[in-house]
């Protein structure tokens, strides 16, 4: 792989003919499960925009976030970096400056002009080389705070989560709203922006489709009785590890009847077709502009969504359905459309990539590969990626190494009584990641070659990581005010 100024000069060898500086447009929704598109196999939802976007790109099958949460996926994706190297622990964490090195401040070093245009959960007083048009979309207070949950309190809470009782047709919901004033600040955007300017990086952060999955009902009515329960054979949830009942029992997502997990599902899906809708009106105005024959179009989103898999909601676990994330990389200019890459990539990837499409050098201590070469079909890509999980309602963080067919997930220990737990599934027959092998004797050899490449990438073993956390957030940043650290619907 390659980065920088030297991968666009390589790029320009071959490809004479176009333009080198394209326009960078990436697309980013909020807590979509990969699945959950027709382009990416699924018969049932209507999502012809992303559907008609992939036509056009690559699509690739095994993308990961860096964190299966909202504030460290972002943070992760604006600084290059892994979360645990930026201290990027959880909905209450900042990077350690406001000009810190970060994707959009490379871009604009190297000639551009970089926008956000909606929520990417940045503290109020911070845009890390971002100008922020469409509104104020980023006005959170950041802490820097967090803590464990005890490992042997395993009491459940009455009843279930007040986030079920948001499982209903609506015409409005603050998701609904931001997400039309973010298509209204792009479209605007596209409709001003003369041609001749400098290249543009535009970010639209949509909130869609993350809860309260609040849908209008033309876009939940025709998945009524359409989408099958989740898949929980008998006694796996008294199987999963201790962090993920954790889980369960901090989010209270135990025992939620049969009938809402089944409408939460449904309106899930109308959720993600309306987000689609949207999508497409800027697809439509990106088209009508001079720009269309000159922009790269990136659509993905920041984590997935568990819906009722694995006993879960939300996101937080390092399962596919919450640590994997749609992505689409369209330029036809460039790449033919209707291709895929299986191999698994990550999000810190996808930064290495657009840094070389903008020919910005990054920093040697950033992670990640350019995926450029991979998409020229130049060469063999490393097929592997990883994921962090260290925020709230857990007893330990956890870790993620996707390598080739194998999943492996690393439970730091917890305390003196509580050691430390780990997964492996082989993807290739346990596509839902059902049958944990780690407990086998036959897999500790690949168990053990798995984690010293985890910390070989990370550059710290997983219990190391978690100690810094534990220690950062008994800290915090010295900030008065503000919530407590929460998952406050990010």
């Amino acid at each position: 792989a390659f980065a920088g100024a030297a991968g666009i000069a390589l790029s320009a060898a071959t490809h004479a003919d176009l333009p080198q500086r394209p326009n960078i447009l990436v697309i980013r929704s909020d807590e979509h499960n990969s699945s959950v598109m027709g382009c990416a196999g699924n018969g049932i939802v209507h999502t012809p925009h992303l559907d008609a976007l992939a036509a056009r790109g690559i699509v690739f099958d095994n993308c990961y976030c860096a964190s299966p949460l909202c504030v460290p996926s972002r943070l992760s994706f604006t600084s290059g970096k892994y979360v645990s190297r930026v201290g990027a622990w959880n909905n209450s964490c900042w990077l350690p400056s406001d000009d810190y090195p970060s994707l959009p401040r490379l871009l604009n070093g190297a000639g551009y002009a970089s926008y956000l245009c909606g929520k990417m959960h940045y503290d109020l007083t911070r845009r890390y080389g971002f100008t922020e048009i469409g509104g104020k979309m980023n006005t959170s207070f950041k802490t820097g705070k967090g803590h464990r949950r005890n490992a042997a309190d395993l009491e459940p809470e009455p009843g279930i989560s007040p986030r079920f009782n948001e499982f209903r047709d609506s015409e409005d919901s603050k998701v609904l709203s931001h997400d039309r004033d973010v298509t209204k600040g792009v479209v605007e955007f596209l409709g001003e922006r003369k041609a001749g300017e400098e290249p543009f990086f535009l970010l639209a952060g949509y909130l869609a489709p993350h809860f309260p999955l609040l849908v209008p009902e033309a876009y939940h009515e025709h998945y009524t009785g359409k989408i099958p329960m989740p898949n929980i054979p008998d006694g796996y949830l008294d199987r999963l590890p201790l962090n993920y009942k954790h889980l369960r029992i901090g989010f209270n997502m135990e025992d939620v009847p049969e009938d809402i997990v089944r409408k939460g599902r449904e309106l899930y899906y109308g959720l993600t077709e309306w987000v689609d809708h949207e999508i497409g009106k800027v697809l439509a105005a990106l088209e009508a502009s001079p720009f269309k024959d000159n922009t790269i179009v990136i659509y993905t989103a920041d984590h997935g969504e568990n819906m009722g898999e694995h006993g879960l909601w939300w996101k937080n676990n390092l399962f596919n359905t919450a640590a994997r994330v749609p992505l689409i990389v369209s330029w036809p200019a460039r790449w033919s459309g209707g291709q895929r890459r299986t191999e698994a990539c990550s999000l810190v990837d996808v930064v290495q990539t657009i840094a070389a499409l903008g020919g910005a050098e990054t920093p040697g201590d950033w992670d990640g590969d350019s995926m450029l070469e991979w998409m020229d079909g130049k060469g063999a890509w490393k097929d592997r990626a990883i994921s962090q999980y260290f925020a709230h309602n857990i007893a330990s963080g956890y870790v993620m190494l996707r390598e080739g067919d194998y999943k492996y997930v690393y439970h730091c220990v917890m305390d003196d009584t509580h050691p430390a737990e780990r997964e492996l599934y082989c993807l290739k027959d346990d596509p839902g990641e059902l049958n944990n092998l780690a407990a086998l004797p036959e897999y500790q050899e690949r168990i053990q070659a798995m984690h010293a490449s985890l910390v070989a990438e990370l550059g710290e073993e997983p219990d190391a990581i978690e100690q810094r956390c534990r220690a950062d957030y008994a800290k915090g940043y010295g900030r008065l005010g503000g919530d407590k650290e929460k998952d406050s619907g990010e």
